[in-house]
């Protein structure tokens, strides 16, 4: 009774909209509405993240159980890695620019200058620009991360350097923050999750693959 009234919500919803809204597939579950595993996933959510449900997982809610583990990894991911939050806030751009998505930039743009991420470089790439002014770390995690994004692997001669520098838990963990906002990326873009009114869209390139 809940997803049939859900759904018709959503449908009368979707045709009060103008056309510029209309197309977000996912809308943000009404609380009012929450079946009992949304409503236990979002008291398990607010309990360990301290903050009302928001940004990539309000699509994730359609499935709690999903969401609740994402939540978990991006936890650790994020802020405790073995490469460091700024680094991760680095991989977190070069991911969110692979996959064009404008809210994840939009919310970690700010967060990687904050970290310390030149502001330059932030610039150069959201225009899919290779950046200049690296440090030595940014650019092992720079290389790893857009060669294992573009082609799908990366050589002996990239690993090495990261696992040089960071260990082997350090490799794992940068292939799981890429991985991870990886997976954010695509539920937002697969629900069409809109950008707040005040951000900026992230340039339609051609070719993003980081030329």
């Amino acid at each position: 009774m809940c997803n049939t009234y859900r759904n018709l919500c959503t449908v009368l919803c979707l045709f009060a909209l103008p056309l510029s809204q209309a197309a977000e597939r996912l809308p943000t579950i009404d609380p009012n509405h929450y079946s009992l595993e949304e409503q236990e996933a979002k008291k398990i959510f607010e309990h360990t993240r301290k903050t009302p449900i928001f940004g990539p997982f309000e699509p994730l809610l359609y499935s709690p159980k999903l969401m609740n583990e994402a939540s978990s990894m991006g936890e650790y991911l994020r802020y405790h890695s073995a490469i460091g939050h700024s680094l991760s806030e680095l991989v977190i751009l070069i991911t969110a620019r692979f996959w064009t998505q404008d809210y994840e930039w939009y919310v970690h743009s700010p967060i990687a200058q904050k970290k310390g991420i030149p502001e330059e470089v932030i610039a150069a790439i959201r225009l899919g620009r290779i950046p200049s002014h690296l440090s030595a770390d940014q650019q092992i995690i720079y290389n790893f991360s857009t060669e294992l994004l573009n082609n799908k692997q990366v050589s002996d001669d990239t690993y090495d350097l990261v696992e040089k520098r960071f260990g082997q838990q350090g490799a794992v963990d940068l292939t799981g923050i890429i991985g991870y906002y990886s997976l954010l990326a695509l539920e937002m873009n697969m629900a069409q999750y809109p950008l707040p009114k005040n951000g900026t869209p992230l340039p339609r390139l051609p070719d993003i693959h980081q030329k």
